[in-house]
């Protein structure tokens, strides 16, 4: 229905089965990142090492703020590692996961160093560096890393001095709560970037025990380890092992059995586009921070022990007071702030069930049934950002609707364009 974005994510088009039936897989922004993610190589520290020191290698900038070095609002900015070298130093994957953990010293502070993944697409035009030739045990691709550059403890001058530097180069830290004008590809690399440094910086104690916790694994795991050097003097003469050893620390449960790993959590969290029984009106709800006319889908936070089917069903009816029946899973989008997965439904309310009633939870400041003609309209002519002023021909009192950039416009979007009604019947 809406504009096209040039730069979404899009699948490649396929003629399986299942597309034939259900149509092309949607991906939504944030999600589509153009690296491979080779996850299992991050425990191999040999990888990250040549991989930290190869000459294509890409380093995105993070700040306090979470905000990402950028060329403009529409492009990150990558540097090499010698621009990150003053605070990662110029080895710091030369030692492997056993070998840190023992050496580890809770006073000394850590650079923390993401590996994102491998570009294997060769094209360098718009993201990266620009170099390649990167391959390691049959992978090839530049890598791509990101590092927190918070001015914090002792780091603080090597931060300070690797951020001066990039903003010599002429680019700055990209202001602003939601990162959604970055082009599509990069905006998913930062996504995982933005999500994982985080995590990271939400966690540093152990949830058993309260000691600090270090990061490894290229920044996707977080350990307890069972002794700390913080406090005790070595004695030697340069000529033979350190006489001392780490002091222990108390018995922790994540060293035990099969729970001994801490890894970034990902928080489900349910939209849905909800249809009337008949299929000719949309349900949308609005918030009291919401600008006039602007409306949007219903969502809320899956539950333990809730399938998605029934968290759609219960999310709608305590904020609407809707009753929803048939549920089918539409798309899901990524959305790091702080770390949840938006699972994107479009649900059908029950005969007799489509009377609102706000009583239940007063989360929203109302909600409405919709012609699907009055939502195609503002497809056309009401799309905005929430900070953002009505787009040009929309008229004043209509109704105004969530950016492309957000599922939510993509559920409204996929109703108005016969989403149901192409979907065959069984």
């Amino acid at each position: 229905m809406s504009a096209p974005i040039p730069d979404l994510p899009v699948l490649a088009e396929d003629d399986s089965m299942l597309s034939r039936r259900f149509g092309r897989e949607v991906a939504n922004y944030f999600s589509g990142s153009p690296l491979n993610r080779v996850s299992f190589l991050r425990t191999d520290y040999g990888f990250l090492a040549s991989a930290f020191a190869h000459a294509s290698a890409s380093f995105l900038l993070v700040d306090q703020n979470l905000s990402p070095l950028a060329r403009d609002p529409a492009n990150l900015a990558w540097v090499g590692t010698d621009d990150v070298a003053p605070l990662t130093g110029p080895a710091p994957f030369a030692r492997s996961e056993k070998e840190q953990v023992a050496a580890y010293n809770s006073e000394v502070a850590r650079p923390l160093i993401l590996f994102l993944g491998l570009d294997g697409t060769g094209d360098t035009s718009k993201t990266g560096t620009g170099a390649g030739g990167f391959e390691y045990r049959g992978y090839k691709g530049s890598p791509f890393f990101a590092v927190d550059v918070t001015p914090k403890g002792s780091l603080a001058d090597a931060a300070n001095s690797v951020v001066e530097r990039a903003k010599a180069k002429g680019f700055t830290f990209l202001p602003g709560a939601r990162h959604v004008n970055l082009n599509a590809p990069e905006a998913a690399i930062y996504a995982q970037a933005r999500a994982l440094l985080d995590w990271n910086a939400r966690n540093p104690y152990c949830g058993a025990c309260s000691h600090a916790t270090m990061s490894v694994n290229a920044g996707t795991k977080r350990v307890c380890p069972p002794t700390d050097w913080a406090g005790v003097t070595v004695v030697g003469d340069g000529s033979s092992e350190p006489k001392a050893e780490p002091r222990a620390r108390p018995d922790c449960p994540t060293r035990h059995g099969v729970s001994n790993l801490s890894f970034p959590r990902t928080d489900p969290t349910v939209i849905m586009a909800i249809v009337s029984a008949d299929g000719a009106r949309l349900l949308l709800g609005r918030q009291r921070r919401f600008p006039p006319g602007w409306y949007s889908t219903l969502a809320g936070f899956l539950e333990p022990g809730e399938s998605i089917e029934e968290a759609v069903r219960r999310e709608t009816w305590e904020e609407s007071g809707v009753a929803v029946g048939r549920v089918v899973l539409h798309s899901s989008q990524p959305w790091p702030y702080p770390a949840n997965l938006m699972i994107g439904a479009v649900g059908q309310a029950l005969p007799g069930g489509e009377t609102i009633d706000l009583g239940h939870d007063q989360e929203l400041e109302a909600a409405r049934w919709f012609p699907l003609d009055e939502v195609r309209e503002a497809l056309l002519t009401g799309v905005s950002g929430l900070g953002e002023p009505a787009p040009a021909g929309y008229k004043e009192g209509g109704l105004r609707l969530p950016p492309q950039t957000a599922i939510a416009n993509r559920l409204i979007d996929a109703v108005c364009s016969g989403y149901l009604s192409a979907v065959p019947k069984i």
